[in-house]
């Protein structure tokens, strides 16, 4: 990807997490963005794969549609008055494996209301999650592996 591109998309993360949409601001979001690539850049190493814009956009809908939802769990479940909780970490093995890959990974499932990526193992096989409703491990292991996991490996692969 050209580097304006990753500039442009990093001043727009900027601006959408701030919330402030002023000249000034945009500013700060592209100066942001071009001080992080040029930390980065020397780590960075291509390695032939193609980033497909149209599934990196269904990623997106989906991690916008599963955060939907899991607020609407987490309220549920607070407001519940027998709150019937049974949190607990799991292990979820993973098919990516590349670390960019990893580390999107673990950061969407965290920034998913209710669960929280605690841990990868050392040969980067396993990530341990810990969600506030553990009752069903195997169904949750699914749906991360049907959804978020296979939505990286469609778009990064």
């Amino acid at each position: 990807m050209r580097p304006a591109v990753i500039i442009a998309v990093f001043t727009i993360i900027w601006l959408a997490v701030s919330g402030s949409f002023t000249i000034p601001n945009l500013l700060l979001g592209a100066v942001a963005g071009a001080l992080s690539l040029a930390l980065i850049r020397g780590h960075i190493q291509p390695d032939g794969r193609r980033v497909r814009f149209l599934k990196v956009l269904s990623l997106l809908l989906l991690f916008f549609k599963e955060l939907a939802l899991s607020a609407w769990k987490v309220a549920v479940l607070v407001a519940s008055p027998r709150m019937a909780l049974k949190p607990g970490i799991f292990a979820f093995p993973l098919t990516v494996d590349r670390d960019f890959e990893i580390t999107l990974l673990a950061n969407l499932i965290t920034l998913t209301p209710g669960t929280l990526s605690v841990d990868v193992s050392e040969d980067r096989k396993v990530l341990y999650v810990h969600a506030i409703d553990c009752s069903d491990p195997v169904g949750t292991r699914r749906d991360i592996a049907n959804g978020f996991e296979k939505k990286i490996l469609e778009a990064f692969r």
